[in-house]
């Protein structure tokens, strides 16, 4: 039988942290008392340090700048081609057929 992967909320994993950096307790403790397994408390922990603000973001990959942007330059792109070829169909369809 498959166990499911647990999933966790950010604000879990924010409390679960801040247990062992603002009260002192030892990751080893905590991890225990809240029944996951160290190196996932050390990685939280890692994590948490190297971006407090936007730590956890959720499902996915957050997208950097440049990846936004070279995402946004492709879609412009594509819609101008889509522009253009309408323009064409519309002078294509508007000729008098005399």
């Amino acid at each position: 039988m498959r166990s499911r992967r647990r999933t966790f909320t950010r604000e879990y994993k924010i409390e679960a942290v801040k247990l062992v950096t603002e009260v002192g307790n030892s990751q080893l403790q905590v991890a225990s008392d809240l029944g996951i397994h160290r190196n996932t408390l050390c990685r939280w922990v890692r994590q948490y340090e190297e971006r407090p603000q936007g730590v956890f973001p959720g499902k996915g990959h957050p997208l950097t700048e440049a990846e936004t942007l070279r995402q946004l330059q492709r879609e412009n792109e594509r819609l101008r081609m889509e522009r253009d070829i309408l323009k064409k169909a519309v002078a294509i369809f508007s000729k008098d057929p005399k």
